[in-house]
């Protein structure tokens, strides 16, 4: 088999992604099988040379992982507004006349993944963790129709930067201590982007029903954190929810097919993940 059309995901650390085992079912449950989806190891310092070495015509486009999010916007002819807005692109395409094109689909993806589940509109939530997640989470939210969010967070400096960033976004963004982090929960919705481990404290001090969670992590699940609430009968999302529907979004900007092969997308995901485990 030939392969003519070729996608993605760039990063570092990138060994662990699940991008490929994504995207490749994309183009099999879709019948493309002269494409393929590949990971490279690369850091801000290599981006350039890399783009700039590519042969014209091969490349669909790419997945852009820590730490190129912010890294690849100078290098790009045109950034869509939702990219500008939280300062990362992860989805760059290469157009037919050969230009370079950046989008942000973890805050569609982070969208579609809570309508999916119900929540077309939440008027006001709670977001736990200020990096790059976190932002997309306030832009997200902001297509939800919230107008007030509290961020729990430890750095006054990213608690500047987010308000600016709920400023630009039309949402009233308030900063709180991480301490109380736990508060959060009994909000209608709370979206968790810390890293493993960050909020286990506060699963032991959830003491009433808490309203819905969508904690980004994907691997080990559930987090100590997802699993009380989802005792306690909460809708509990987690980071494949986010993973696969923003992986959809890539896939039809990489092929012009619509839509994307979800399921297939989900299934492969989940399959992976058990194997992990």
């Amino acid at each position: 088999m030939t392969i003519h059309h070729r996608a993605a995901v760039l990063g570092s650390p990138i060994a662990h992604s699940l991008s490929p085992v994504l995207h490749n079912a994309a183009y099999r449950a879709l019948g493309l099988d002269d494409w393929e989806y590949g990971r490279f190891e690369l850091d801000e310092a290599g981006l350039p040379d890399f783009l700039a070495g590519l042969a014209p015509g091969t490349w669909a486009g790419f997945s852009l992982t820590m730490p190129l999010k912010r890294a690849v916007i100078p290098l790009l002819d045109e950034v869509s507004e939702t990219a500008l807005a939280v300062d990362a692109v992860n989805t760059l395409v290469f157009e037919a006349d050969g230009r370079r094109t950046g989008d942000n689909t973890d805050v569609l993806g982070l969208v579609a993944a809570l309508r999916e589940r119900g929540i077309e509109r939440v008027p006001s939530a709670a977001v736990l963790g200020a990096g790059a997640t976190a932002s997309s989470a306030l832009a997200a939210l902001a297509r939800l129709g919230a107008e007030q969010i509290t961020v729990y967070l430890r750095s006054p400096e990213r608690a500047r930067q987010m308000k600016e960033l709920g400023e630009r976004l039309g949402v009233a963004v308030s900063p709180a201590d991480w301490a109380r982090g736990a508060e959060a929960l009994a909000g209608p919705l709370t979206i968790s982007t810390t890293p493993v481990g960050a909020t286990d404290g506060f699963a032991a001090e959830l003491t009433a029903t808490p309203g819905a969670l969508f904690d980004v992590l994907y691997h080990p699940w559930p987090t100590a954190l997802a699993a009380a609430c989802a005792e306690r009968g909460a809708t509990v999302l987690g980071g494949l929810d986010l993973l696969v529907h923003q992986a959809v979004l890539q896939c039809e900007r990489f092929t012009r097919i619509t839509p994307g092969p979800l399921a297939a997308m989900r299934a492969a995901g989940e399959a992976a993940l058990a194997r992990r485990d």
